[in-house]
């Protein structure tokens, strides 16, 4: 039988807030019927506004969703409800049960695409292993290409500190442009670099122009920096390693802990960073997931379950970003002497950060885990919250969710708490908080 998800891992699933409270309406046995639990998916017909109703089958492993619903988001409000039900233990989606002919059909056609899938990326690595010397050629050209989009930007920047950065000649959205002619270099991470320039308040814009310049820099003089320095330098810029590639290398195995899982959305599409601890090696990756509007990515692990289960890392000088390979198993609750991850004071969180900083100059943030502290809550108009332990504390940068901090409040009860997020030069973003009884709580949505 397929362990339960949580209610709270599976609203994590919804692409927006009126999916999640749609499911909620969906999520009691009334509306539902044929529902079942077996190799690894859910499925059901809900009762609709039509005379037919929609039927509706949950592949768990990825998870990947089907219904015969209009709608357009992914997963849809029927999906998510059949997910609640499941999840709160309802006797109306037993377990092993054979699935309906119907959901029987999708899984089937499901598992030879991607069978298919896996088959086309090998034969797409193999016709480039076949011509190295083609592959050698674009590579040359691209990097032809980005070393002048580096040098032009060098010299744009030195232009605009000679000419002062509070000339008001330079109108805001003057380095759009500039972010436009990087994509065409296909830098794309010096375009984003680059519109960021237009965003960044006064007081920490030289900062901003002093990192860009030394990435270009760093770019130009690729071929003189330390190996992993150099692989850095080349991701930052905006090359990207293949993930086929990587997976055929060397891979690290170990039961990965689910610290936490964070989304971001805008116009083109949703974001998923979600971050492992290994229990035996205590690394720490983080893996990306994107969705396209309307859709929540596929890559969905419940926050403090464990995974055994293979990733790989890019070069780096400080690797962090990694890719999800064969997982050996599926996601389970891990002993409770094992539920919640050891921590760092603050001080010795803001050490970390320190010397991750040192090594890649380009980082905002170190993932850390902080234990015993207690979240502090302003003490009048304009202050802050902060994360104390009694003898350092650090403040949560400004603009978190009020309720993520109210959460994080009512986790903690004034008492000592374990607490996940990202530790950096503006403070401490929290993203997961256990409470006494080792239970992990999302904070950041």
């Amino acid at each position: 039988m397929e362990e339960r998800w949580s209610t709270e891992h599976v609203l994590s699933l919804a692409p927006d807030a009126a999916s999640r409270k749609a499911a909620g309406k969906l999520s009691s046995p009334a509306p539902w019927s044929g529902a079942g639990n077996g190799q690894g998916a859910l499925w059901g017909s809900c009762k609709g506004s039509g005379s037919t109703p929609y039927r509706t089958v949950v592949e768990l492993a990825t998870p990947a969703y089907q219904c015969s619903c209009p709608s357009r988001k992914f997963p849809c409000k029927h999906a998510l409800g059949l997910l609640l039900l499941w999840s709160a233990g309802s006797e109306a989606v037993p377990g092993g049960a054979e699935p309906a002919d119907w959901a029987a059909e999708w899984l089937a056609t499901r598992q030879q695409r991607v069978e298919r899938a896996v088959e086309r990326r090998a034969a797409r690595a193999e016709a480039v292993g076949a011509d190295p010397a083609a592959a050698r050629r674009r590579a040359d050209r691209r990097a032809a290409r980005v070393a002048g989009g580096a040098q032009e930007l060098r010299l744009r920047l030195a232009d605009r500190v000679r000419r002062g950065l509070a000339d008001p000649s330079a109108a805001s959205g003057s380095w759009e442009q500039v972010a436009a002619r990087m994509i065409d270099a296909q830098a794309p991470g010096l375009a984003a670099r680059a519109r960021e320039l237009d965003e960044l308040p006064e007081d920490s814009a030289l900062a901003g122009y002093a990192l860009l310049h030394l990435l270009a820099t760093g770019y130009e003089r690729v071929g003189e920096l330390p190996e992993a320095l150099a692989a850095t330098v080349r991701s930052r810029v905006g090359f990207t390693a293949d993930t086929t590639e990587l997976l055929a290398g060397p891979t690290v195995r170990d039961r990965w802990l689910v610290l936490g899982s964070q989304d971001s959305t805008d116009e083109r599409l949703t974001t998923r960073r979600l971050w492992l601890r290994g229990t035996r090696t205590g690394r720490t990756a983080l893996l990306l997931a994107f969705g396209r509007p309307g859709q929540a990515p596929e890559l969905a692990i419940p926050t403090g379950q464990s995974l055994e289960a293979e990733v790989a890392y890019p070069p780096a000088a400080r690797p962090l970003r990694a890719v999800l390979g064969t997982r050996h198993g599926a996601p389970a609750a891990p002993p409770p002497e094992a539920a919640v991850p050891p921590g760092l004071s603050p001080a010795e969180a803001l050490a970390g950060y320190g010397e991750a900083v040192a090594e890649d100059p380009w980082l905002d943030s170190w993932p850390a885990v902080l234990t015993g502290v207690v979240p502090v809550p302003p003490a009048g108009p304009g202050d802050g919250w902060w994360l104390s332990d009694g003898r350092h504390a650090l403040p949560v940068p400004a603009g978190a969710p009020p309720g993520a901090l109210w959460r994080l409040a009512a986790a903690s009860g004034g008492r000592p708490v374990t607490v996940f997020g990202e530790c950096g030069h503006h403070g401490f973003a929290p993203v997961t908080v256990w409470d006494e009884q080792g239970r992990a709580t999302g904070v950041s949505r």
